[in-house]
């Protein structure tokens, strides 16, 4: 509890952790509530606004500051035949708070329709534009967000429990255990990353359900990410196996897995705290890629990843340059976690401390 009362002091003098901390919430926060924040279900579609730029929200009108509106947008084609989408004025559609639309399981538990904000079914509100079929990229964003973010955090809680374990068991046990683990964790290290994820992806059949899928990437995360956690945490224990406490429990007839446990484990959260605040990213970059290759979550389920599928050719994004928004969405989680875990490094590393201070 001290450790922990320690960190939210240091928190409070780390302005960009504490930054980070807030856009991270803000994040899972609008993933959890994705169904009621957003405006629409990840498939709803209409074809008449296919690539329909973002909407422009007006405050005022002939009589001044007024609730906040749009205007209906229709669909027309220039002499090249390209789409020209043309304001028209004539028709204004406020935008409305907790209005009816699309049916959804709230938290997966309750039946509701109500959505945060909305118009009326005659017109259509896009907040950050459209994609090819006419769907609303900020509420795909928001479903998204649900898997992207999921799957660092879930992958990087099973890969880092189970190289803690190994890594302890080996460092403590020593002798063949240590070499038997020490040469797996070698032989999936000296796989790159990513090649080695898209050889297992390819191992299992296409035709998965998106669950499925979701689960089998959760599995091949957690598969290779364990390994390098290992290596460094055996490399403690070997050192915390010698000191008096562990020595004392000894004496005391604890088994081997309990002084795993109580004695060595604990002092090595303060690495892996930073180390899987580090991870998460990567975590997160390899589903996009993953789903962006077309070999992770597959249309219509959106993720983050696949989101920038429409983006693989120059002319949609010259066109159409909002459906680079999930790209940014990447890019500031992945910022926002590596400040974290540079903040956390210097919280909680005295050697760095001690550095700093010099």
């Amino acid at each position: 509890m001290n450790q922990f009362q320690n960190i939210l002091k240091s928190l409070r003098r780390h302005p960009i952790a504490l930054g980070s901390i807030i856009v991270l919430g803000i994040l899972y926060i609008c993933a959890i509530f994705a169904d009621f924040i957003s405006p629409y279900s990840y498939d709803n579609e209409e074809r008449t606004y296919s690539y329909c730029p973002p909407s422009k929200i007006h405050f005022l009108d002939n009589s001044g500051i007024t609730w906040p509106f749009i205007y209906k947008v229709n669909l027309t084609f220039n002499k090249f035949h390209g789409r020209v989408y043309k304001i028209d004025k004539t028709k204004i559609f406020p935008i409305k708070l907790f209005v009816k639309g699309d049916f959804y399981k709230l938290l997966g538990l309750f039946s509701c329709d109500y959505h945060f904000y909305g118009v009326e079914k005659e017109a259509r509100i896009y907040l950050w534009g459209a994609d090819s079929r006419g769907r609303d990229i900020f509420s795909r964003a928001l479903y998204g967000a649900r898997i992207s973010l999921s799957v660092g955090l879930i992958g990087v809680v099973i890969s880092f429990i189970l190289g803690l374990l190994i890594g302890g068991i080996a460092g403590y046990c020593g002798g063949w255990v240590d070499n038997l683990v020490m040469r797996i964790c070698e032989m999936i290290m000296m796989v790159p990353g990513f090649y080695l994820m898209l050889a297992l992806r390819a191992a299992f059949p296409p035709n998965l359900s998106s669950l499925q899928v979701y689960l089998l990437i959760v599995f091949i995360f957690s598969f290779i990410g364990w390994a390098g956690l290992a290596r460094v945490v055996r490399g403690m224990s070997i050192s915390l196996r010698e000191r008096e406490y562990v020595l004392a429990a000894k004496t005391q007839g604890l088994s081997n897995m309990a002084i795993i446990r109580r004695h060595i484990l604990p002092h090595t959260f303060s690495y892996s705290i930073v180390a899987a605040t580090l991870s998460i990213p990567g975590y997160i970059l390899g589903e996009s890629g993953l789903s962006l290759l077309g070999l992770g979550i597959q249309d219509p389920i959106p993720s983050w990843g696949n989101l920038l599928s429409e983006a693989m050719g120059i002319i949609p994004i010259k066109f159409s340059p909002w459906i680079l928004i999930p790209g940014f969405l990447i890019f500031l989680t992945v910022i926002c976690f590596n400040l974290l875990g540079d903040a956390f490094r210097d919280m909680l590393d005295p050697m760095f401390k001690s550095l700093k201070k010099d």
